[in-house]
């Protein structure tokens, strides 16, 4: 049990790390094969901090665990908006422009409805997760083509990109690729056998232990990155990380995890997971209509506060239900 625990710890650690690797290393060879310094601003901001939970996924429907899949994903979605958004928020209101509101927000309520399709028959196909690829490839194009008609965002993406790599040549950023490409696969490894250990030591399930203490430690990078954003006054990059990680963990996460291995569905996983998910996304939306006093849309303190209540409330649930299906 001690070692499991402490396994866990050091995953995360590992995973969390290797991931800013792996992100350097893919933004340096996408430079480096001169690929536009915008497409490589995407890669960083939405796929980059993804990375975990990516990995986590693969790992987990490999090894026929696919509830720590699943668990992974959707409470890493539902710990970016209450609890990333929510801190971040607390610390400093963030400002939303009209285009996420407009936009991208009602595509991540879209894509909310597109999992909850293939959820709630009770399993998610080989098809129903090569969809949602698909799908990914199609709002990935999409938010590029928007990123290139935004020129003040562009400008944003271009300037962070330009200041974060400008040192990473070709052969640094190849080492960078594949050193942590293989930290994220032997952490990984070292999260899900021990996550699952602990599971079956407490009778909990893997959705639950996904749900939390994975979903947090996958959730470290857009934590970090939302952090960084707010604190350099770029706020677009902070509401637009947790979106674009959201929807990569919807389709790109819980797709590939259905493509290498179906996957069976808790019906908790419709019933609550699902459902607070939805509720969030909805309140983000309704929370970002909020204007401050020079007339901005915004998260405020007291917005965020309650974004963090009801992850505090919603983790106090689960461990009650667990408490209840054990007594």
């Amino acid at each position: 049990m001690l070692l499991s625990a402490l396994e866990i710890i050091i995953g995360l650690v590992i995973l969390v790390w290797s991931a800013g690797l792996f992100v350097d290393g893919a933004a340096g060879v996408a430079r480096s094969l001169g690929m536009p310094t915008l497409l490589v601003g995407m890669i960083v901001v939405g796929f980059g901090t993804s990375a975990p939970e990516m990995s986590v996924g693969v790992l987990s429907a490999l090894q026929g665990n696919p509830g720590i899949a699943l668990g992974n994903a959707y409470g890493s979605n539902i710990a970016n908006i209450a609890l990333i958004l929510g801190v971040t928020a607390l610390i400093s209101p963030i400002i939303i422009r009209s285009q996420v509101l407009k936009k991208e927000l009602p595509i991540l309520l879209v894509i909310t409805f597109l999992a909850y399709y293939h959820l709630q028959d009770g399993q998610i196909t080989m098809i129903e997760g090569a969809t949602e690829l698909v799908v990914l490839v199609f709002v990935f194009a999409w938010m590029i083509l928007q990123g290139r008609k935004e020129t003040v965002q562009a400008d944003t993406l271009e300037t962070a990109v330009e200041e974060e790599f400008e040192q990473v040549m070709a052969a640094k950023a190849w080492s960078l690729l594949i050193v942590g490409l293989v930290l994220l696969a032997v952490s990984s490894r070292m999260l899900v056998w021990a996550s699952v250990n602990i599971a079956h030591s407490f009778g909990v399930s893997d959705l639950i232990i996904g749900l939390t203490v994975i979903a947090i430690g996958t959730s470290l990078p857009e934590l970090a990155a939302s952090f960084t954003a707010v604190r350099k006054g770029e706020h677009d990059l902070a509401v637009g990380n947790v979106i674009g990680s959201n929807l990569f963990n919807i389709l790109g996460v819980v797709g590939l995890a259905g493509v290498i291995h179906p996957m069976p569905v808790p019906a908790e996983v419709v019933s609550r997971d699902w459902i607070i998910m939805f509720a969030l996304t909805v309140l983000l939306l309704v929370i970002g209509y909020r204007k401050n006093v020079n007339g901005e849309k915004n998260i405020s303190r007291l917005g965020g506060g309650l974004l963090v209540a009801i992850y505090i409330g919603y983790i106090l649930y689960l461990i009650a239900s667990v408490v209840q299906n054990n007594g």
